[in-house]
């Protein structure tokens, strides 16, 4: 087995919106690029320009990501997330309010017993993250 990594699919009222959400995540964490990007041409099945596939970088961590304008039946959920250790309440804090901005939060940011300071919600793109300081 070669690797392992997590693909970002944006469909539904996300599609179109993979590179935008990449640069964001990728301005966000350091150690964050992207790596690769690959891009429907004039005359295949998605719209020219949008993301055939691409690979990206966060905090050194690989993930891919693509754009699906075709209709499906489903879209992210919460109940897959990317988890981040943070090292400072400021990181915490700085990372999680610009996560949250147009997105919804399902557990804000507080001491919930298992960690002095957790948060969990789902970004602008509906991607879901638990953000949690580490001790």
């Amino acid at each position: 087995m070669r690797s392992i990594k997590t693909s970002l699919m944006f469909v539904g009222e996300q599609a179109g919106k993979a590179e935008e959400a990449m640069t964001f995540y990728t301005s966000l964490f350091p150690d964050s690029e992207i790596i690769e990007l690959q891009r429907y041409e004039a005359g295949q099945h998605e719209p020219e320009g949008s993301i055939k596939m691409a690979r990206f970088t966060i905090n050194g961590s690989e993930f891919m990501a693509l754009d699906s304008h075709l209709d499906h039946a489903f879209t992210f959920t919460p109940s897959m997330s990317l988890y981040v250790e943070c090292e400072s309440m400021s990181e915490i804090e700085k990372v999680f309010r610009a996560l949250a901005e147009g997105g919804v939060e399902l557990m804000p940011l507080d001491d919930y017993g298992f960690s002095q300071r957790f948060g969990w919600l789902n970004d602008r793109y509906g991607v879901s993250w638990q953000l949690n300081l580490s001790n």
